[in-house]
């Protein structure tokens, strides 16, 4: 298994994502990447190398769970794009975090300034 899931569960939802794979659904949510591009884009945020044996295993959770689906692009190059599922775990994750942080309107206006940038 990847990251810190142990046992395993009959289904996983939204709450039992590691950060690592909300970060992947965030990353897939703007367009549909092969496992290279989403492997740039994690070290672009981490500032640091994402291991394969890091990454793959949880690509290929988050299909398992059904929040993102895998196609073959050539015989060695897949690619993955969010599915409806993993477009509701991205957007609920947005909600939770705004829900907190905007607690005044000056706090909205940061928010908003980001949207419109």
């Amino acid at each position: 298994m990847s990251e810190a899931r142990s046992v395993p569960e009959a289904s996983t939802t939204a709450h039992d994502l590691t950060a690592f794979q909300q970060n992947i659904l965030t990353i897939l949510a703007e367009e549909p990447m092969y496992g290279l591009a989403v492997k740039r884009e994690l070290e672009a945020y981490y500032g640091s190398e994402v291991n394969h044996g890091r990454l793959y295993p949880n690509l290929d959770d988050l299909v398992d769970d059904g929040f993102i689906e895998k196609s073959e692009l050539d015989k060695r190059t897949n690619q993955y794009a969010l599915t409806d599922a993993g477009h509701d775990v991205v957007l609920g994750q947005l909600e939770w975090v705004l829900d907190r942080f905007v607690t005044d309107e000056g706090r909205a206006a940061e928010v908003r300034a980001l949207i419109e940038e």
